[in-house]
Order: C-alpha cells, then structure tokens, then sequence
C-alpha cells in the first residue's frame, strides 16, 4: 500500500508539484541558514573615529584641535568597541572646547566638548586677557565697551639727556582689544609681555586709555610727552 501510494505521489501532477514546494521550502530554509552564518562569520568593517595622539588639555577649542597637527590621528575602530557618541568628523568640534583632560589613544566623544562660556574661547594662540582698574577718566568716561579699540597711555617718570628726572605720558600701545568692562575694571587683549608690561605699569603708574577710530591708521614713532610739549620750554 506504502509503495502504491508513493508511486502515485511522484506520477500524479499533484504530487509532482507537492515534492517541488517541498524542495523549494528546503532549499529556502538552507540558504537562510547559509546567508545568516556568512553574515556572522564576515568581519564588521572598521568605523573612521577621531582617536587622541597625544594629551589634549581641558580648555582646549575644538578649531584650535582642527587645525592643529598631532593632537588626533583618524584611526579605524572594530564597530562594536566604537563609544557612544565617538566624533568622525573634526566639523563637530566647530564651537566647542574640551571640558575635560583628554588622554592619548582616547577615542573623542562628543560628551568630552561643550559650548564655551568665558573669555578664554575668544584668544588665539600667545594671546592673554589682562584685567587693570581704571577710574571713569581714564577710561574715556565709560564709553569703552566690549569690541573697542583703545591707544594706552602711561603717566610715568624719566629722564633727560641730563639724568634729571621729570614727569611724562608715554604712548605704551596702540589699537588694543577691549575684551569687557565691569565697573572700573578693564579687560584687554594683550600677547603675554604686553601682560606683563600692563600689569607692571597698573602697579606702579597710571594708566589711561584712549578711544580710537576702528579703521584708525598706527603711529609708527609713538609719542612721549612731557611738560615741555604741554607748556613749551
């Protein structure tokens, strides 16, 4: 009866087209199988991520970091070690600094980047904010603001040819930043020497600013004045 039954199976069309399902069924389910086991046996290809090359110090501005050369190599990581939020392109560090101290080998992430707050994100490179007191007149009666233009002045003492001493107004600076103002305290740009030099001149002198022009030309002999350019003699 069995062999009957599976001979009518092979001859009839029913049977014919049955055994076809079948095999189909079976060649599906195998190259499934076959698709999924080549999809887990192939490597995941490496991620481009921005990888730290040398100490990245906290502060640090992401377009300082863009530009600069040996702080980050662009390096291939295995997908599943990549950190959540790992940077790929240096476009998102435009704006931002490093909130913390970032060691070499160290994947960037975004969580390590925030938004600027200060005055620090303002400098360049060698440049220095320096803060001196100053009363309303030597400030230009308050009409300096953040983004000002100002010659500095020193009232001070020297010499003459003949070693005596005398009172004098010297031009320190010309065409120097204003970075902010609060009360009679000052903020200006300045390289590290003009620092020192503002510093050395709040404490043992006086210093006046004077409000300039944005597009004033340089003098190129900066004056130095004394009583006889006021009173002549």
């Amino acid at each position: 009866m069995e062999n009957i039954m599976s001979s009518k199976l092979f001859t009839t069309r029913q049977g014919t087209v049955l055994l076809g399902v079948i095999a189909a069924v079976i060649a599906a389910v195998a190259l499934i199988a076959y698709l999924n086991h080549y999809r887990n046996s192939v490597a995941q290809p490496d991620v481009k991520v921005l990888v730290a090359n040398r100490t990245i110090p906290q502060g640090m501005t992401g377009d300082t970091l863009a530009t600069a050369t040996g702080f980050y190599v662009l390096r291939g990581i295995p997908k599943d070690q990549v950190l959540t939020g790992a940077i790929t392109d240096t476009s998102t560090l435009a704006g931002k600094v490093a909130t913390t101290e970032i060691k070499p080998n160290s994947q960037l992430t975004e969580a390590q980047f925030a938004a600027p707050t200060g005055l620090a994100p303002s400098l360049g490179v060698g440049q220095r904010a320096v803060v001196v007191a100053l009363g309303s007149q030597q400030s230009v009666g308050g009409q300096i603001v953040p983004g000002s233009l100002v010659d500095v002045w020193v009232t001070t003492t020297g010499q003459n040819s003949s070693g005596v001493s005398r009172p004098i107004a010297k031009l320190l600076f010309q065409k120097m930043q204003i970075m902010a103002v609060s009360g009679g305290n000052v903020t200006l740009m300045a390289t590290a020497r003009q620092a020192g030099q503002l510093i050395y001149a709040s404490s043992n002198d006086q210093i006046w600013l004077a409000l300039r022009p944005t597009l004033g030309t340089i003098t190129k002999r900066p004056p130095v004045i004394s009583a006889a350019a006021v009173v002549g003699g």
